[in-house]
């Protein structure tokens, strides 16, 4: 699958690197955009895109600010910052109303957006993603496991036996004279989580009006009692629970993952 990228520049500054990808001619499904996690890149997704394609959908991937082949080093790296590029994508690529599919900090992304702005959100799905916070912990544990990562990594098998087997993750690297490093910047990560280390956004989710999906590995990180709480306060919520998955629910079992997804819009009616 090879779609030319392209950059849009946000009202900051930032360049965002994105991918439209088109169905075939006389298909009218809602479109898509998909939202990474972090330290990701919109490649995750390759999996995935045919197959909503093939479902009629358009779809839109994208570098988050400061991943890929997007601004390394963006002025800021706020949550607000992060759902304005999102929304910025679907105004200016006429998406509205899409339908969100977010990873972890995507999907918290996808979260603040479908709450802050209702009117270009068709249904959300979250995968590995919710409310959350504070977790005072969190800035540390993310910036151990990036410091434990050897690189340069030596070559990309090398990168991808270190990764936990993810061909996904590997392919996130880019080649240098002296070996394979991350596209991104270690301490921008940290900047771009550091919000959820004090704060909580159980107000944001109960505004939520999009019919929504949970998404969550059964080896996934998060906490039961977290999804109980979304359950509990937007009943309408549906919540699927993936076998043998971790976290990455959509690299670990895509196939899973996608007939979630399809059943999910399925229900909902046509588009």
């Amino acid at each position: 699958m090879h779609t030319p990228a392209h950059h849009l520049t946000t009202s900051d500054g930032t360049r965002i690197a994105h991918r439209d990808h088109t169905p075939e001619a006389g298909t009218s499904a809602d479109p898509v955009l998909l939202l990474h996690g972090l330290a990701g890149h919109q490649g995750e997704w390759n999996d995935l895109v045919p197959r909503l394609l093939a479902d009629g959908h358009r779809v839109v991937t994208y570098d988050a600010r400061g991943h890929g082949d997007s601004t390394r080093h963006p002025r800021t790296t706020t949550r607000a910052a992060h759902v304005q590029d999102a929304v910025t994508l679907i105004e200016d690529l006429s998406l509205a109303p899409a339908i969100l599919i977010g990873q972890s900090l995507g999907g918290h992304t996808a979260l603040l957006l479908a709450s802050a702005h209702p009117d270009l959100v068709k249904s959300l799905i979250l995968i590995e993603a919710g409310p959350g916070g504070p977790n005072p912990k969190l800035p540390a544990e993310i910036a151990g496991w990036l410091d434990s990562w050897p690189t340069p990594f030596p070559s990309r098998e090398a990168a991808q036996h270190f990764l936990g087997g993810q061909k996904a993750w590997a392919d996130g690297l880019e080649e240098r004279e002296d070996g394979w490093y991350p596209r991104f910047d270690r301490d921008t990560m940290i900047d771009s989580i550091s919000e959820l280390a004090t704060t909580a956004y159980w107000t944001d989710w109960s505004r939520i009006t999009a019919p929504t999906l949970l998404v969550r590995g059964q080896n996934g990180t998060v906490p039961p009692q977290e999804a109980t709480d979304m359950l509990t306060r937007r009943p309408q919520t549906q919540d699927r629970l993936i076998p043998d998955a971790g976290h990455d629910v959509h690299l670990d079992q895509p196939d899973a993952l996608y007939e979630a997804i399809r059943s999910f819009l399925l229900d909902l009616g046509p588009t």
